[in-house]
């Protein structure tokens, strides 16, 4: 297994937490998303991933980018440890916190997309820190909202799924931000007994080996 990685990227920071509570090994290739290096734009990871993006993934013949259909494969080619419930009803929840960071929270606050509002729209840093802060806010509402009726000590009960996957890096970057945390409750409590596992530290951002570069 080989995981293209960068310790700051939030998406490959899922994965790492997934292959870690599954047990698994991939090797860690670093690709520096630095602006001064751009590493993910150069022909060689273009080569890899034509798109571009982190993380991608590789499992003998299988190679997929893009953090969700890696968590798909993994739960799917790997179901010892599994990261998903038994009950339709229940995945189905479960893959509806995993899509409110996915689908409404990162996309809108990703590096790409902060680097425009800055160079094309003329966006000033304080700009830039409230549209990230506004759209972490109202995702996190929402969130917080749902795991108050669903939450045991994870998101989802008292086992580690998707949920939690998505969102530990969401919130790690949001305290990277300094976006208030104090209207939710549910969230960081939650963050808080996810970092107590094992897994979940192995995959932290200063404990990856391109870190300190």
């Amino acid at each position: 297994m080989i995981l293209y990685d960068y310790f700051r990227s939030s998406a490959a920071y899922r994965v790492r937490i997934a292959l870690a509570l599954k047990g698994l090994e991939a090797k860690s290739v670093p690709v520096n998303l630095k602006p001064t290096i751009n590493e993910h734009k150069g022909d060689a990871f273009l080569a890899i991933n034509p798109q571009g993006r982190l993380p991608y993934f590789v499992d003998d013949t299988v190679a997929i980018g893009q953090s969700p259909a890696i968590l798909e494969y993994l739960e799917e080619a790997y179901p010892d440890v599994p990261l998903l419930p038994q009950n339709i009803a229940d995945r189905a929840v479960v893959r509806q916190l995993a899509n409110i960071i996915a689908c409404d929270v990162h996309p809108l606050n990703n590096v790409s997309v902060l680097s425009k509002l800055k160079q094309e729209f003329g966006a000033d840093e304080v700009a830039v820190n409230d549209w990230y802060a506004d759209w972490i806010c109202k995702g996190f509402q929402a969130f917080e909202s749902i795991t108050s009726s669903v939450s045991g000590s994870y998101c989802f009960g008292d086992k580690p799924t998707h949920a939690d996957i998505y969102l530990v890096p969401q919130l790690y970057n949001a305290r990277r931000f300094n976006v208030p945390l104090d209207a939710f409750p549910s969230i960081v409590r939650i963050d808080a007994n996810c970092n107590k596992l094992a897994a979940f530290q192995k995959a932290l951002p200063e404990n990856q080996p391109d870190a300190a570069v």
